[in-house]
């Protein structure tokens, strides 16, 4: 999440410099992050309460891009990405009647909705059940073959290895390793850190 952070502008490095596409962002604010087709989820899903999730997504495109300024083209927008995310049919809901996987699916919409080139999405499966996990990771991999770079910040080993071509595996705030999922599954670094050789024994089987 800090690193969520300090990429879209929520937080400003100590030291360093955050370079996107190139291009020097460094302290730049999140706002000025986003309207150069960066976007991303929050881990703590916070939803406009006071409108529909239709709503919500519509926002989302009528103020994060150029594309869909007036409220017909931002509603239209909305329906098609939240039949792409799979929850079209409550479309005319409250928020907070979704549940713990569609408020995520929500908060991955209402990204969409600024048609980004760079995704970052936190930890979207966290607290996913088995067959929740699975939709999530179709999902990604419908958004990749669509060019969207997606960094995507998660725990759930799974998932990690089945949508990523590169791993960059973090530790006390510090690069561990980055590689291919087979070249750091492999590493043992990671294997000690994370894995436990419990893990590396049940996939090479």
């Amino acid at each position: 999440s800090t690193l969520v952070n300090l990429i879209t502008g929520h937080a400003r490095p100590t030291t360093g410099q955050v370079l996107i596409g190139g291009q020097d962002v460094t302290g730049q604010r999140p706002w000025v992050i986003a309207h150069d087709r960066v976007a991303r989820t929050f881990q703590i899903v916070k939803p406009f309460r006071g409108l529909t999730v239709r709503e919500n997504v519509a926002i989302g495109a009528m103020h994060g891009n150029e594309r869909d300024r007036s409220v017909r083209d931002s509603l239209a927008t909305a329906d098609e990405l939240l039949d792409l995310v799979g929850i079209a049919k409550h479309a005319n809901a409250a928020p907070m009647q979704l549940s713990v996987a569609d408020a995520r699916r929500l908060e991955l919409a209402k990204a969409l909705a600024t048609r980004p080139r760079l995704l970052l999405i936190d930890e979207v499966m966290a607290g996913l059940r088995h067959h929740e996990i699975e939709s999530a990771v179709e999902l990604i991999h419908r958004l990749r073959d669509a060019g969207i770079t997606v960094v995507a910040v998660e725990h759930v080993m799974k998932a990690i290895v089945s949508v990523s071509d590169r791993i960059l595996v973090l530790h006390h705030g510090s690069i561990l390793t980055l590689g291919s999922p087979r070249e750091v599954l492999s590493d043992p670094r990671v294997i000690e850190a994370y894995l436990g050789h419990r893990y590396v024994k049940r996939r090479s089987e």
